[in-house]
């Protein structure tokens, strides 16, 4: 029997949960639902409620004085607003996905979704947004039960054939331009992929080394360049000089080396007398 309970759990089959408020965190029925609301105590998902009001609300495309508007002037005011949100949601934590209803049923009409990495991020952000305003209105804000949105979203709506329109049950997920989601999103991107990499310094880290710092940098790797390349085939290094002791004098490496005799030994006071007198002997006979 549980295990039954547990498989039909959130469908349209449980007769004693409510399958809409369990998959997109909202019905139609509100409290007069005859079905539970198992509201979660925790969750990483936040659920702002009628949260965003479009320039189109009283008619789709048309104003409050009945003027219509430029399609790209609704996408811009519906932009500014998610760019908004996300950053002031950011302060909390790393925002999974962010995603606005387009319904226009009262129980989904302009409905915010936050999906944080972790849920003490959520529950911060939920703390934070309790007695806030935005734009002069308070902010409704709730734990969702909602944490997969692929089962929330219309399949319909995203094939731009779906025959409910705004009234549909199900998620109408607007959308946001490509270059505003790279903007917003791959800043974790590009953190998730420093991480993953050694800790070697930044171009920036080493921009701002001391120019002394930088030129010893360079002597070394050009140090270092110059061993690689006079490397042999076997892989021994060769010095690219040889130094001669007595002189000081650097010699290329592959000349050949010259021959030096040892210096004579040093002669003693009477080894030096015995000599002179021979050299005087043998002027004298000269003579």
């Amino acid at each position: 029997m549980a295990e039954h309970l547990a498989s039909i759990f959130g469908t349209e089959k449980d007769r004693v949960n409510c399958p809409f408020y369990f998959k997109i965190g909202a019905c139609r029925h509100g409290d007069r639902c005859s079905r539970l609301h198992n509201r979660p105590t925790i969750s990483p998902t936040l659920l702002l409620s009628n949260m965003y009001q479009r320039p189109d609300m009283i008619t789709p495309g048309v104003d409050a004085q009945g003027q219509p508007i430029d399609p790209r002037k609704i996408q811009e005011h519906f932009e500014d607003f998610y760019e908004d949100i996300f950053e002031e949601l950011g302060k909390f934590g790393e925002i999974e996905s962010l995603n606005v209803c387009d319904n226009l049923a009262d129980h989904m009409i302009g409905n915010v979704y936050v999906q944080f990495r972790e849920e003490d991020q959520a529950a911060a952000a939920l703390q934070a947004l309790q007695g806030r305003f935005y734009s002069g209105r308070p902010i409704i804000a709730d734990f969702s039960p909602v944490t997969d949105f692929r089962e929330a979203t219309c399949r319909q709506f995203e094939e731009n054939n779906c025959n409910r329109g705004g009234y549909c049950n199900f998620m109408h997920v607007k959308v946001i331009g490509r270059e505003l989601r790279r903007k917003l999103f791959g800043r974790y991107r590009r953190y998730r992929g420093s991480r993953s990499r050694s800790r070697s310094a930044s171009p920036r880290h080493r921009r701002d080394k001391e120019p002394r710092e930088r030129s010893k940098d360079r002597d070394r790797d050009r140090d270092r360049d110059r061993d690689r390349d006079h490397r042999d085939r076997n892989g021994r290094r060769h010095e690219r000089y040889d130094r001669d002791k007595d002189s000081g004098s650097r010699r290329k490496h592959g000349s050949p080396k010259r021959s030096r005799s040892p210096p004579p030994a040093r002669e003693g006071s009477e080894e030096r007398r015995a000599r002179i007198e021979q050299w005087n002997r043998e002027k004298e006979d000269k003579e």
